[in-house]
């Protein structure tokens, strides 16, 4: 995912997240307001694993391609540290 596309979808997840807290501030029945917030968790997950596909296909090829050892344990950490830290969510 380029960029601009990222950023275009963030924008509209950005409106998406503006609606959700309207509806807390309007006092929206609980459930709606837990299924948008879903809506919103699953459109940032989508769009964090189109810019993890991203740097998987550039930078983390380009590393492990590369002459520099540390480099590649460096990128292969930082892949392993975005899981660890996305599971004690």
């Amino acid at each position: 995912m380029k960029n601009e596309e990222a950023l275009k979808r963030l924008k509209i997840i950005e409106g998406h997240m503006r609606g959700v807290t309207r509806m807390v501030e309007e006092d929206a029945y609980c459930i709606d307001i837990i299924r948008q917030i879903q809506a919103v968790q699953a459109a940032l997950n989508k769009v964090s694993t189109a810019i993890l596909e991203n740097h998987l296909n550039s930078c983390v090829t380009t590393a492990i391609r590369g002459e520099d050892p540390a480099e590649r344990e460096r990128v292969l950490k930082e892949i392993t540290d975005v899981f660890e830290t996305a599971t004690k969510v």
